[in-house]
C-alpha cells in the first residue's frame, strides 16, 4: 500500500509538481492523497486540483489566535491520514498541536546547507557571505526554525557571477530532485530517526 502524502505549499507548487510526476508511478510507493496551504489562489492548489487531489487552506488571519490555527489547520491535515507531511515551501511555522501530532514525519526542504543560513533568505545570505558551495537540506521539522535532524543534503557549487536569482534557481532544481529521491526511499523503506541521526535505507 502506498505511503499517503500530505504536501503543504505557499505558493507555485513546483515541489508538488515533481511529488505528482513521480507518484504517477506504483513503484514509487507514495500517493499525493491532498494539499494544504495558507492561502487561496496559489497556483500550487491549482495544479493538485489539476490532479485531481484534494485541497484545503487556512489563513492564519481568519482565526483570532495563532494557536487556534495550529489546531485547525492540524485537524484539516489529520482528516486525510497522512504517513508522512511535506512542506514543500510552505511559509508559516506550525505550533505545538501540529508538532505532536505529526512530530517525526513532518519534513521540510530548505535552500541552503543548514545549519548555515537558515530562515526565508537561505540564497542571499550565503552569497552575502561569500561562501563557494550552497545546496539544499531536507529534514525533520521540529520547533525551532531550520533546527531539526537532517535527512538529506545537496551541494551546489556557487559561481563568481551569480546572484540571488540564478543560485536559487540551480538550488530549485538540486533540490527538487533530491526532495523525491528521499521521499521515494522513506516512503518505501522507512526511516529511523536516534538523536540528531536520521537514516533511510
Amino acid at each position: 500500500m502506498a505511503t499517503r502524502l500530505v504536501v503543504l505549499i505557499s505558493g507555485s507548487g513546483t515541489n508538488l509538481q515533481a511529488l505528482l510526476d513521480a507518484s504517477r508511478n506504483p513503484a514509487y510507493g507514495a500517493e499525493v492523497v491532498a494539499v494544504g496551504a495558507d492561502r487561496d489562489g496559489i497556483a500550487g492548489l491549482d495544479r493538485a486540483q489539476t490532479a485531481g487531489v484534494p485541497t484545503f487552506y487556512a489563513r492564519v488571519g481568519d482565526f483570532q489566535t495563532r494557536a487556534a490555527w495550529d489546531e485547525a489547520f492540524t485537524e484539516m491535515v489529520a482528516k486525510h491520514e497522512p504517513d508522512l507531511v511535506i512542506s514543500a515551501g510552505f511559509l508559516k511555522l506550525v505550533g505545538p498541536a501540529f508538532l505532536n501530532r505529526f512530530g517525526g514525519r513532518y519534513i521540510n526542504t530548505h535552500n541552503a546547507l543548514l545549519p548555515s543560513f537558515p530562515g526565508i533568505h537561505g540564497p542571499r545570505d550565503a552569497l552575502a557571505y561569500g561562501v563557494k558551495i550552497s545546496g539544499a537540506t531536507l529534514f525533520i521539522v521540529d520547533e525551532g526554525v531550520d533546527t531539526g535532524a537532517i535527512i538529506a543534503q545537496v551541494a551546489v557549487p556557487v559561481l563568481d557571477d551569480d546572484t540571488e536569482p540564478t543560485l536559487t534557481e540551480r538550488i530549485k532544481e538540486a533540490e527538487r530532485v533530491q526532495l523525491v529521491e528521499y521521499v521515494g526511499r522513506m516512503a518505501r523503506e522507512g526511516w529511523t530517526v536516534k538523536g540528531r541521526k536520521v537514516t533511510v535505507p
